[in-house]
Parts: C-alpha cells; structure tokens; sequence
C-alpha cells in the first residue's frame, strides 16, 4: 500500500505534483490558505491549465486526493512536500513568510520518520539555516529523528513537450538517507532523478537556471532594438544564428519578463550574494533592460499616434507567457499603467485571462487607434481589427 503525501500549496507548482502522486497511488492531501480553490478542486474544477478536470475527477473518484485548507487532517503523514510561493517584499528582497507559515504548520503534525521535501525556490542556506529550525522547533524532534529534502520545482505552465514527468528532476537531502528517500518518492512519477551533492548545489542550480533566462531575454530584448536601427529583421537573425549546431541557444525579444520564476529567482541570488560581498552586475543590468522594456514600446507607440491623449489602445495578451492565464508579474501591467500616464485609454483583450485587475477582457473590433500585441495564444484571430496600426513587440520592425 502507498504512503500517505502532505502537498503544502495547490497552484501552478504544488498541485500537478499532487495529481501526479496520486496517479501513481499515493493517497494525498493537499493543503492551501486559498478556500475558493479548494472548494473548486473538491468539486473537480481544477484551477490551472496542466491539470485538467478530467484527471481531477478521476483522483477524486478513487479517493487518491482531497483538499482542504487546515493541518488537522494531516494524520500518519510520511512525505510532506512544501511547494508555496516565495514572491519578493515590496523593497524587492525575499519573502520567505509563506514558507515560514507552512513550516510552522506542518512542525505540529510532524512526526518521527516522516521526510519533508522543499520545493520552494529559496536563496542558498534556507533548508539547512531556515526550515530545518522551525521543523525541529515546532515539532521537539531532533534533526536526525526525521529527514529533510530540496528538489526546486521545475514547472513551465502551459509547456505541452516538457511536463512534471518527463523533465529531469534535481534532488538534494541533508543527509544521504533523506536524498535517497526523496528519490524513492519521486520515482514513482518521475523519469529522470538528478543527485546533488549537498542542498545548497541545488539551491544555488535552481537560481543559476532563471538567472541565465533573464541575462539573455534581456540581452536579445536589447540587440533587438540595435536591429531595429539597423533595419534588419531581429527574428530572421536569431533564426540564421540559431542554424549553427552548437554553442547557441534561441531567445526572442518581448515586452519583459514576467511569471514566478524569471523576474523573482535571480534577486534571490542577489540578495545572498550581496550578503556574502559578491557583485551580480549582470544580474542587475538585465533588469534595468528589461524593465525599461515598456517604456521603449509606450514611446513607439506615441511616435505612431503623434500623442497619445485621447487614443483608444487596445493591448492583446496579459498572461506573461503564451497559452496560459497565468498574469504573476506580467510586463503588460506596466505597459499598461505608462500609456494610461501618457492619457490614452488602454483596453486590453486576452482569451484565456478574461478578468484581470477589476477589469474584463475587451472584444477585439474596430475603433482603436492602435494595437500592441504582448502576449499572443494559439488561435488567435487578429482579423477582427482590420487594418488598425499594430506594435509587435516580439520583433524589431
């Protein structure tokens, strides 16, 4: 008989990997502070694009998974796996109150021979400085009489090639037992295990990864403003570019950065690094790139119009990635906010998002003065625009 899983929050990263270990056989419960999305996952409406209503209802029906909001269900718990938000403060440093709250929490029910695993992106030290104190406090365990783990998720919401089974998987313990029980849990649904060597490589490996997106989004952002003056074609460059069989990886220019990951975790590792006296200047500068990137387009887009008092813009895509809903720092948000400064009225039209910051998508039609595409989702029909003026800001003409 399979084990019982605590998932510690159901969004876009804790509740495939609930489904999935309950797929395999795992009975899990699945705890979030959110009642409206466990009252929707109780009643089979899944809340997120990778898990569909069907496989909901289908763990529901074999009485594999159930949600709710409160720690007092979790009995005989033997893996708890913590996969809340760590979002930024308003000073832009990190915001470990979720993960702190869940530690607390799961320190009460905690008992001995249980394994906790750490999805939660953090900085380097948190598992071993941070959670493992709460645990052990909360709890009157000693260190070696449960196991802690870090595996840093690695979710692409609406990503239809590479999903929670089939991309390769980092797993760290803070001992050699807790890394090697982490990886007995996520072998039943995970096809590739990768072994680090010590919690802190994977801390740091989970870091290293969406900083290297955010240098070089906002490298290509950049140079395809520099091919826009040169009048050539930014994306039939990165294509030629990206003919060559090695040592080049495609990226293409957009609004900015948006998401959990990219615009969150590389200030993780600024935040540490700052601590321990180590510059990031690079990590630094992609930033003031990409967010210098709305304001380029909102002076285009005044160049096009002559002004921008009074015109009526339609902005098409808020979700910050392609075929997905998901809005979390969406570079739209500002774009947005400095065309409505500039005087325009700003209406924005997205298929899968449809409400969003007290406001309702807005039909594309006639009778705008100017389009700027953001986010385009597949099956997207521009026709109803006519021959309206757009911005593309995904290429550099």
């Amino acid at each position: 008989m399979k084990q019982k899983v605590a998932v510690i929050g159901l969004g876009y990263v804790g509740l495939p990997l609930a489904i999935a270990a309950a797929e395999c056989g795992f009975e899990v419960i699945g705890i979030d502070i959110n009642e409206t999305v466990i009252k929707s996952l109780n009643l089979g409406v899944s809340s997120i694009e990778d898990v569909s209503n069907i496989q909901l209802a289908n763990v529901l029906k074999s009485r594999k998974f159930t949600a709710t909001t409160s720690y007092d269900e979790l009995n005989e718990i033997e893996y708890f796996v913590i996969c809340v938000p760590t979002p930024l403060t308003d000073s832009k440093s990190p915001d470990l109150s979720y993960l702190e709250s869940a530690a607390k929490s799961i320190s009460r029910v905690l008992s001995k021979g249980c394994l906790v695993i750490l999805e939660s992106t953090v900085e380097p030290g948190t598992t071993r400085d941070l959670l493992l104190p709460i645990l052990m406090d909360g709890s009157g365990l000693d260190s070696s009489e449960f196991e802690l783990a870090f595996s840093p998720e690695r979710i692409d919401p609406g990503n239809s090639k590479w999903s929670l089974q089939n991309t390769p998987k980092i797993v760290s313990g803070l001992t050699l037992q807790a890394k090697n029980r982490a990886m007995e849990f996520y072998s039943s649904f995970v096809l590739h295990l990768i072994e680090a060597n010590s919690v802190e490589v994977a801390e740091v490996a989970k870091l290293l990864e969406n900083s290297f997106r955010l240098i070089n989004i906002s490298f290509i952002n950049e140079f395809s403003e520099v091919c826009e003056r040169l009048g050539v074609e930014a994306t039939e460059v990165i294509k030629l570019a990206a003919s060559k069989p090695y040592g080049f990886m495609e990226f293409y220019p957009s609004l900015g950065v948006g998401g959990h990951c990219i615009p969150v975790d590389p200030l993780y590792l600024t935040h540490r690094a700052n601590l321990v006296g180590s510059a990031n200047k690079f990590i630094n500068l992609a930033f003031e790139v990409n967010d210098n990137r709305p304001k380029y387009f909102v002076l285009k887009a005044e160049k096009v119009l002559k002004g921008l008092n009074q015109k009526k813009i339609i902005v098409i895509g808020v979700a910050y990635k392609s075929n997905t809903s998901d809005t979390r720092e969406t570079p739209a948000k500002s774009l947005i906010l400095q065309l409505r400064q500039k005087g325009a009225k700003v209406f924005w039209h997205d298929n899968l998002v449809k409400h969003w910051n007290n406001e309702d998508s807005t039909p594309l039609g006639a009778g705008f003065d100017l389009a700027i595409l953001v986010t385009p989702h597949n099956n997207l029909d521009l026709t109803p625009l006519g021959d309206i003026p757009m911005l593309n800001t995904r290429m550099s003409l």
